[in-house]
């Protein structure tokens, strides 16, 4: 994947051509949704709310400035709409025989995480749950991870390791691995 080319196709749909968008979602779309994921701890969630992202980055694609960082723009609408949604949720009553983290903890299968993405959330800072979650769940080889957080892959590299070791040392506590 080339940022260069983002960058390009971005440009194409600013133009106009609506044809261009669908590599931009395809190059985008696991990021935004691990930012979203991140802060929402729901799959179905964070799904919701990386729909509103396109929805609105596209509606305001003339806010981007040409040769940033396309996809940390995103990511930065996609955690901004998440934690407007946990506002949201913090206001809402749920029911007198649940309290929030049950549901959470509980919830219908569609929307559980597995063990470990609830850990990692928890113990993880939000850079190394995004690296982790780009890596080793989206696929992305470090140094496109790199080019999407706008960082050395020297330093997504090291903060990948120091996640992984975090991870181990939580796991082997608990009695998991």
């Amino acid at each position: 994947m080339n940022s260069a080319e983002l960058e390009k196709k971005v440009a194409q749909f600013m133009a106009g051509d609506r044809r261009a968008f669908d590599y931009i979602y395809e190059y985008t779309n696991r990021s935004v949704y691990f930012a979203a994921l991140y802060i929402l701890k729901c799959k179905t969630e964070a799904e919701d709310v990386m729909q509103e992202t396109y929805m609105r980055a596209l509606g305001a694609i003339d806010s981007y400035k040409t040769g940033t960082n396309f996809t940390a723009w995103l990511a930065r609408i996609a955690k901004n709409l998440a934690l407007n949604k946990v506002k949201r949720r913090s206001r809402e009553t749920l029911s007198d025989f649940t309290s929030e983290a049950e549901v959470r903890r509980y919830g219908t299968k569609e929307t559980e995480l597995p063990f470990i993405f609830d850990v990692a959330a928890e113990i993880l800072t939000e850079e190394q749950y995004q690296i982790i979650m780009l890596c080793h769940v989206a696929g992305y080889k470090r140094r496109e991870v790199a080019k999407i957080m706008d960082m050395p892959i020297g330093t997504v590299t090291w903060k990948n390791n120091e996640a992984l070791k975090k991870l181990k040392i939580f796991l082997k506590k608990e009695g998991r691995q």
